[in-house]
């Protein structure tokens, strides 16, 4: 399954990447690319952790940049 979000308020490329490799190392994430100047990013996982991995993505985006908001694309 993939599904795409936009993080509304995303102010720094290098704490993007950040996010893309620490989401990237989530377990049943296939890929992940989140691109700083869309502000988009879209992920590709297991359908069944699809909902546990967009919680861990979340706590980690919050973590490095507490501003983001993230919505679905």
């Amino acid at each position: 399954m993939k599904k795409t979000f936009r993080l509304t308020g995303l102010g720094c490329a290098n704490c993007a990447a950040k996010m893309e490799r620490a989401i990237g190392k989530l377990e049943g994430v296939h890929s992940v690319n989140i691109n700083f100047m869309t502000t988009k990013m879209a992920i590709e996982a297991d359908d069944e952790k699809m909902e546990a991995i967009l919680t861990s993505a979340r706590e980690i985006i919050h973590r490095l940049e507490p501003q983001v908001e993230i919505r679905v694309a």
